[in-house]
């Protein structure tokens, strides 16, 4: 009995000291898992500001990227490679979204990418804003250019309409100084025998007068070419209707835009040396009484006036 009792504390010791050992162990081992949890959860919440943190970066870069493609499409600009660096930078954002296995490493070095190339657009920006405004100076000197040139140009054209009707007004002083002048417009009455007398210093009875002789003198003028000269003769009777025969010679002329009844054409080579020109013109039937008058046109000008008396 007493060789028993020793052996059995032995092995309540041992049983102890295998318990000990082993909560110890256990201890050990949860406090281990828990460091493990601990640290997992530092690397997880570690890595999740680091997503957010280059998520947050990555839409700046979109927000400012999007402002320079609006700001360089306002400029002229190319915006091109702009629009496909923006289509990369929506295809990052996408896969953070998606939880894809990422290395944040490799993201930053795309964001410094992408902040090189925002400042590289800078100086882009900054060279079209220059040459805009070389352009609107060029072009604000073309538009004062174009406006002075248009001024000069109406100026010119003034001066131009100016000179014309000077040359116009000149031209018809000259054509008007080169007319013909008809002088001492006589007209003498013819019986049937060819007997004349003066019509135009007396009365002539009518059934004296079987033609009529109308006598002028062409005015020399050195401004007057020396060529066959249509000459235009109206006779009106007395009530101021135009002794016309369209079978004996009678037809129409212009004058001042107008069409006018002549009694008889003459066609005269002028010598322009005073000569004197004489017509005979044959009426059918008798000349009413009363006062006539005789007028005369050659290239569109009144050259001269007579008249006389039927009793």
């Amino acid at each position: 009995m007493e060789n028993k009792q020793p052996k059995a504390n032995g092995a309540l010791i041992a049983a102890l000291v295998i318990m000990t050992l082993l909560a110890g162990i256990s201890s050990f081992l949860l406090f281990q898992q828990k460091e493990v949890s601990k640290n997992q959860e530092t690397t997880i919440n570690a890595r999740v500001e680091e997503l957010a943190t280059t998520r947050v970066k990555l839409d700046s870069i979109s927000t400012a990227l999007d402002a320079k493609i609006a700001e360089v499409q306002k400029l002229g600009g190319d915006i091109t490679e702009l629009e496909r660096v923006k289509e990369q930078l929506e295809r990052d954002k996408a896969a953070i979204r998606r939880g894809e296995r990422i290395s944040i490493s490799k993201y930053e070095a795309k964001i410094r990418q992408y902040e090189a190339f925002l400042a590289e657009k800078d100086t882009l920006i900054a060279q079209l804003k220059n040459e805009n405004v070389v352009l609107a100076t060029t072009n604000q000197t073309l538009n004062d250019e174009n406006s002075t040139l248009k001024t000069e140009r109406q100026q010119l054209q003034d001066s131009v309409t100016n000179i014309s009707t000077v040359n116009a007004d000149l031209s018809e002083k000259v054509t008007r100084a080169s007319a013909l002048k008809a002088q001492n417009v006589r007209v003498l009455a013819l019986n049937s025998r060819g007997k004349a007398r003066d019509a135009s210093a007396d009365e002539v009875k009518a059934r004296r007068v079987d033609k009529i002789r109308v006598l002028y003198t062409l005015l020399d003028n050195p401004l007057t070419k020396q060529e066959e000269k249509d000459v235009f003769v109206r006779v009106l009777d007395p009530s101021g209707a135009v002794v016309s025969d369209m079978a004996s010679g009678s037809g129409t002329f212009s004058f001042n835009n107008e069409d006018m009844i002549y009694t008889v054409k003459q066609t005269v080579p002028y010598t322009n040396n005073n000569q004197t020109v004489e017509l005979t013109y044959t009426r059918g039937v008798p000349y009413k009484p009363g006062k006539y008058t005789v007028e005369l046109y050659s290239e569109g000008f009144r050259i001269g006036e007579g008249s006389f008396a039927i009793k």
